[in-house]
This record gives structure tokens, C-alpha cells and sequence, in this order.
């Protein structure tokens, strides 16, 4: 009998949350904000909870599911009558590189640091800081890029010019910190860096917010 009722509250449970799905309009994990994230998993763990308790009984999973479903309509009524609402509920996007300047404020607002900006750069095809004009941090993770006009310009293909080796750019100093691993790859040591450094006016590591190399480009440095 455990099993049969287990199965009849997992089955009622499975097409349950497939209905309010189709009726609360929900958008894929990947775009889900902070109050839906946080909201999947109670309800998650409400359904678990209710199918495996042997002392829940069918109509509180069914009383279970339909408050929530009520619950979450009321919401986003309330949110479409009550806009500035939708703002504390789901964030607001966030500048954190404008007029390809990196915003160190918005990048501890949001506890994000080069590296891991770095990888969502590249997961839009951008290698280089020196290629955004602005980058806007979402509400869901995802970070928006406005390239500058200079790397949205036209390609080698289109002038029919020959290929040219491309090199990959390496973070150097992420926030005052020199980042060994990174210059060991490229072949140079601290004292090479400095003097870079040194050369571009700057004594200090802790003025340095982010510096990043490429055999293009040379040494490129973001001061605070």
C-alpha cells in the first residue's frame, strides 16, 4: 500500500508541477531570477516532503500544490499592479564595465571578480576587456555586452587580408594581487611586470584594479 500511495502522490505531484508551469508561464533555469530560483527550490522541497511523509495525505499534496499555484498567481498580479515591487523581488540589472572602464563598486555590489567576468566574456566571444564599451551584469547571471566600435568593425575576411596568429590575453593583476600562474604562462616574471608597470607611470600595485597582456596589445592597465 506504501508504494501504490507513494506512486498515486508522485504521479499527482508530476503533472502537477507540470500544469503550473504551463500556467505560471516559468522561463528555463537558466534565466530564472533570484526569487524564482529560491521559490523552485521550497517547492521542490514541498513536494518531496509530501509524497515520501507517510502521515501526508493526498489532499494535503493537492492542497499543498494548489496554495502555491494560488500563491504565485497573487504575486505576479500583485506585481503587474505594483511595479516597484518587481525590483526587490528580482534585482535589477547592473553596470559593472562602462565606457570600457570596470566599475569596482557594481563588481563588489554583485561579488564578482575578473575572472569570473572573464569567463562570461568570453562565453559572449569577447577576449579583452579593451573590446566592451559596456557590459551589464543580469538579473539571472548572464552578462549583456555593447561592444566598442573599434573590435565591432569589419574583419580581416571582409578586406580579404591574410590571417594573423591570435593570442590568447592573460589576466595579470586582478585588483592589486599579481596572478603568478598567468605570467608563467606567458614566459615573464614580477620583476618584468613592475617595471611594465613602472613604465606606464605606476609604483603601486594596489592602484591597479585589472591588467591584462597580449602579445597584440602589449600590457593594458585599468587604475582606480
Amino acid at each position: 500500500m506504501d508504494y501504490m500511495y507513494i506512486t498515486v502522490k508522485l504521479v499527482t505531484a508530476f503533472f502537477g508541477l507540470w500544469f503550473m508551469t504551463k500556467l505560471l508561464g516559468k522561463k528555463e533555469i537558466s534565466q530564472l531570477t533570484p526569487f524564482d530560483f529560491i521559490s523552485s527550490l521550497m517547492l521542490s522541497e514541498l513536494v518531496g516532503n509530501t509524497i515520501y511523509d507517510r502521515e501526508a495525505t493526498y489532499g494535503e499534496l493537492i492542497f499543498a500544490l494548489a496554495l502555491w499555484m494560488a500563491l504565485s498567481l497573487l504575486l505576479e498580479q500583485v506585481v503587474q499592479f505594483l511595479p516597484w515591487l518587481s525590483t526587490p523581488l528580482s534585482g535589477r540589472p547592473d553596470i559593472i564595465i562602462r565606457d570600457g572602464r570596470i566599475d569596482e563598486r557594481a563588481m563588489r555590489r554583485n561579488k564578482l571578480d575578473m575572472h569570473q567576468v572573464g569567463m562570461m566574456l568570453r562565453e559572449q566571444n569577447v577576449f579583452s576587456v579593451q573590446e566592451v564599451a559596456y557590459a551589464i551584469f543580469e538579473t539571472n547571471g548572464n552578462l549583456s555586452v555593447l561592444k566598442t566600435s573599434a573590435a565591432d568593425s569589419v574583419t580581416r575576411a571582409d578586406l580579404r587580408l591574410t590571417e594573423k596568429p591570435v593570442q590568447l590575453p592573460r589576466i595579470l593583476i586582478d585588483k592589486g594581487f599579481i596572478e603568478k600562474e598567468e605570467l608563467q604562462e606567458i614566459g615573464r616574471d614580477e620583476a618584468w611586470l613592475l617595471r611594465e608597470l613602472q613604465a606606464q607611470g605606476i609604483t603601486h600595485l594596489a592602484d591597479v584594479i585589472y591588467a591584462e597582456w597580449s602579445e597584440e596589445d602589449g600590457l593594458y592597465v585599468q587604475r582606480k
